[in-house]
């Protein structure tokens, strides 16, 4: 299996002036920093890959043990194509991907360690709550049926942690292909779901803290959290 975190993006909301993922946090850790920290103590750091964009260096001279894509069209694709230049040097291996900006409890890797030995795809959800702005999800036989910040009826968010089988991989590169360049990664598994037929679950997290960091207030919220 390979990991996969998507730094390329400038995240503009947050106001830095350097990449998301280096954002400093309470706990005197970065963003990234955390994320490789627990994901390096359940799996090999080696199977890291991280999609870089903008103000590329930052990352790379900070963590010089990952292994490195570069995105050069950070500035006018979204991460439906960051995560296709991954996945592209990772066929027929599963892969665990994350966006770069997510702090999550490390007790929500040992929920997932079992799906991931399950090799079957999965969306690590929050069902505790449905905000209009966020990802959102509906499931038919279990299985998760529309996935995106337009779903109606939404039972719970996207954390922004998933999983694509090696069974589907090559379904998922496909789809991630035809998506628009300002397509989300979810584009592609809604495409691969409706087109290929491939099965994803919704593994529920909520009983732990999981959150993306898009505004200064998520940021105080995670810091708090903490």
């Amino acid at each position: 299996m390979k990991i996969i975190i998507l730094a390329a993006g400038i995240g503009s909301r947050l106001g830095n002036p350097f990449p998301k993922p280096l954002t400093p946090l309470k706990i005197g850790k970065s963003i990234m920093e955390l994320q490789t920290n627990y994901l390096s103590s359940k799996f090999d750091i080696h199977a890291i890959h991280v999609v870089v964009g903008f103000k590329k260096d930052l990352i790379m001279e900070r963590f010089p043990q990952l292994t490195y894509v570069y995105n050069p069209f950070f500035d006018r694709t979204n991460t439906s194509k960051s995560l296709l230049k991954a996945l592209k040097k990772n066929r027929n291996e599963s892969v665990l991907w994350l966006n770069g900006d997510v702090v999550f409890d490390e007790k929500i890797l040992e929920i997932l360690e079992p799906h991931i030995k399950e090799n079957v795809s999965f969306v690590a959800v929050n069902t505790s709550k449905v905000a209009e702005e966020e990802v959102k999800y509906t499931l038919k036989n279990n299985f998760i049926l529309k996935l995106s910040k337009e779903v109606s009826g939404g039972l719970g968010e996207a954390v922004g942690i998933n999983f694509i089988s090696s069974n589907d991989i090559d379904n998922f590169i496909s789809r991630l292909e035809e998506c628009d360049d300002n397509d989300y990664f979810e584009r592609g598994l809604e495409l691969a779901i409706e087109k290929d037929g491939i099965k994803v679950k919704a593994v529920d997290i909520s009983a732990f803290n999981c959150m993306e960091i898009d505004f200064l207030d998520d940021l105080e919220k995670v810091n708090k959290m903490l």
